[in-house]
């Protein structure tokens, strides 16, 4: 539970630091998406919800948000007609460069005497927990507040 009880206050303050340091102007939703698609390659919004356990309303949201600013785009997915892929634009993909090398800049000082294998526990350990919640169904859910 203490695991817990320090996670959640950290993603709210990481969600808010985000949104307070975008320079490029993203908000935390777009923020993930941009990244998802960065990590994994075109996607369609269903499969981009799953992957982040939000609605797919909620990340439709999002994606239209992108698309507005230019940092997405619909391109036609040749394993099914009705839903298209969302690809990075270049604006897109030098927005969420530009985020991610802040926040690694700033990540990089919470280092201190962490090493490579208490940061690697660390991931194992949240891992472990969220296989164990696993079977929460999250389709319809939005981000917490």
């Amino acid at each position: 539970m203490e695991v817990f009880a320090l996670v959640g206050p950290l993603y709210r303050r990481v969600q808010r630091r985000i949104e307070l340091d975008a320079a490029q102007g993203l908000s935390v939703g777009v923020r993930a998406v941009l990244d998802l698609l960065s990590q994994h390659g075109p996607m369609t919004v269903p499969q981009m919800g799953r992957a982040q356990s939000l609605s797919r309303q909620f990340v439709q949201r999002m994606v239209n948000d992108a698309a507005a600013s230019g940092l997405v785009e619909a391109v036609p997915n040749p394993a099914h007609a009705r839903s298209s892929l969302i690809r990075l634009t270049d604006a897109g993909r030098a927005a969420i460069e530009a985020v991610t090398t802040r926040e690694h800049a700033l990540l990089r000082q919470a280092g201190g005497d962490l090493t490579d294998a208490d940061l690697a526990t660390t991931v194992r350990v949240l891992g472990r927990m969220l296989e164990l919640f696993e079977d929460v169904d999250l389709t319809g859910a939005e981000p917490p507040c």
